[in-house]
């Protein structure tokens, strides 16, 4: 018969195997999302807060910051990274930071063997190919995930799907956000275009062009159209975010998969979009042959 302090050092046990220590930096709208997110779950506990050197949030409680009693990490700065890591010992650290840092940032997070989730924009395609190569030099695990938010992901596949099948379309992106938002056009746009030049690339096409509209205005978080026009039809494929709490649901999904990986992998791996997509055609074959029958 089982006492009861054998269940409660059972229960002790899992809860910390599978407690993922997570580490923030950058606690603008977006970073204090994710921090309550984090809160909300079972599995995660928030051990390290960082933001720039210069933020008047030095110092603070970061319970304090999101007025969530569940929480009483004192924030740090990034000029102090290393010895923050090296004190609070995080699994993953999701960064919103902005590119420069960002990249300095998961070298030092590498070095130490912390894995991370990077939601940053802004990067050039040396900079990607940096972040692509560190995992793999340092044995850890990077999602790098300018398009965390679920939805995007998917109008990605159909922009995709949508490149190989009309090929002899016009492709055209037009993304919008708030005024003040620096990079443009944003990753996600950039991201998408790789997503239709693959597509075409996968049909026979090369070296179509495939104009970028960037809007800055007003308070728009984020929205990304794709339009397709043909002689005689257009198809509009669109994603709208309402509020960063949508970021906040891709990173804490890219927490749970990095955890304990190594590798660079994106958003569409997170979500195994391949397997869905495979699992899609495999019943509609499924169904041909059925009705063949």
């Amino acid at each position: 018969m089982t006492s009861i302090l054998e269940t409660f050092l059972v229960s002790v046990k899992k809860e910390v195997i599978y407690l993922i220590k997570v580490g923030l930096i950058g606690l603008g709208k977006t970073g204090k999302y994710i921090a309550e997110g984090v809160l909300q779950q079972n599995n995660m506990k928030i051990v390290a807060a960082i933001c720039s050197p210069n933020s008047e949030k030095k110092g603070m409680n970061l319970g304090e910051l999101l007025s969530n009693s569940k929480t009483d990490v004192k924030i740090t700065t990034s000029d102090e990274l290393q010895a923050t890591i090296f004190k609070t010992k995080p699994d993953v650290v999701v960064d919103f930071s902005n590119p420069q840092a960002a990249i300095k940032n998961a070298i030092i997070l590498s070095k130490m063997k912390v894995n991370v989730v990077i939601g940053t924009t802004g990067f050039s395609k040396e900079h990607i190919e940096k972040l692509k190569n560190i995992p793999y030099k340092f044995k850890n695990g990077i999602v790098y995930a300018p398009n965390i938010t679920l939805g995007v992901n998917v109008l990605m596949l159909l922009s995709n799907i949508a490149a190989t099948i009309l090929n002899n379309y016009d492709f055209q992106i037009v993304e919008m956000h708030y005024k003040n938002k620096k990079d443009s056009p944003s990753g996600t746009a950039l991201k998408l275009y790789d997503e239709i030049e693959h597509g075409l690339q996968i049909s026979g096409v090369k070296n179509k062009p495939i104009p970028i509209n960037s809007v800055r205005a007003g308070g728009i978080v984020g929205k990304h159209s794709v339009l397709i026009i043909g002689e005689h039809d257009k198809i509009e494929i669109s994603h709208e975010s309402f509020s960063k709490k949508a970021f906040s649901l891709g990173a804490l999904n890219a927490v749970n998969y990095i955890y304990k990986k190594s590798g660079y992998y994106e958003m569409k791996d997170v979500l195994n979009l391949k397997k869905i997509l495979r699992e899609y055609i495999d019943s509609l074959d499924n169904e041909a042959v059925s009705s063949q029958i």
